[in-house]
């Protein structure tokens, strides 16, 4: 039995790594030229006619206007300078100073003693009750010694204190209490004024200078015969007890 031998020369199986390659770059090239290809639309392709023509330029006319000529240069005139004695005299104004000097004498006025006139001031005078030649008489103390109308008029007063004395329910409900002496006055025409205090609290000043304040019109004290202010003082004591 013969057996056939293959030729070396034609076998196909031989250079296929070949061929492959070479169909290989064959495809690569044509993809690379189908991306790179490009089209455009007819209707984005304008086509006009440009017509070209040559610019007229026109030669612009001279016009000579009638300009006026420039004015001539001054010309120098030579001033003539002539010296005209006076003939008329002229008369200064004077302007003397009003201000007076050491040499002028001043006119003394003499002033008498007539055409001064002193108003005169009375000045009303303050007698401490406990000097006083007359003390004011508290109505009800009338017709008395001068001794008894002073008790007289210690007596009266501490019955209206009694009798119109009123303890602040605010200072009973803070618990204060103690002696507040108030100081007045009874003028020359008999009515209490000038009424001050001094207390513990605001609240028993306050009520003590209004128990004050409703003592009665007096006859006024007297010094040397003549209406006098007179001071006097009393004190008055708030004081509770616990119930």
């Amino acid at each position: 039995m013969l057996a056939h031998k293959k030729n070396p020369e034609i076998e196909i199986s031989r250079n296929s790594g070949l061929y492959f390659a070479i169909g290989l770059n064959l495809m690569l090239l044509l993809s690379w030229q189908l991306l790179e290809y490009k089209t455009y639309e007819k209707s984005d392709v304008a086509r006009d006619v440009l017509n070209m023509e040559a610019e007229i330029e026109e030669d612009i006319p001279i016009v000579n206007i009638n300009m006026p000529p420039p004015p001539p240069p001054p010309i120098a005139v030579g001033e003539s300078i002539q010296i005209v004695e006076d003939v008329k005299d002229i008369e200064e104004t004077v302007i003397e100073s009003s201000e007076t000097s050491q040499t002028e004498a001043i006119t003394e006025r003499e002033v008498s003693v007539k055409e001064v006139k002193v108003a005169a001031v009375e000045e009303e005078v303050e007698v401490a009750f406990a000097v006083i030649e007359d003390v004011p008489v508290f109505p009800g103390c009338e017709g008395l010694s001068k001794s008894a109308t002073k008790d007289c008029f210690q007596r009266k007063v501490q019955e209206h204190v009694v009798k119109n004395f009123n303890y602040p329910q605010a200072a009973l409900d803070l618990g204060i209490q103690g002696r507040v002496s108030v100081i007045f006055n009874i003028d020359s025409k008999g009515y209490t004024t000038g009424i001050r205090s001094r207390g513990p609290d605001k609240i028993l000043e306050k009520e003590a200078e209004r128990i004050i304040g409703l003592l009665p019109k007096m006859l006024p004290g007297k010094q040397r015969g003549k209406p006098v202010k007179v001071s006097y003082a009393v004190p008055i004591f708030f004081k509770y007890q616990d119930g």
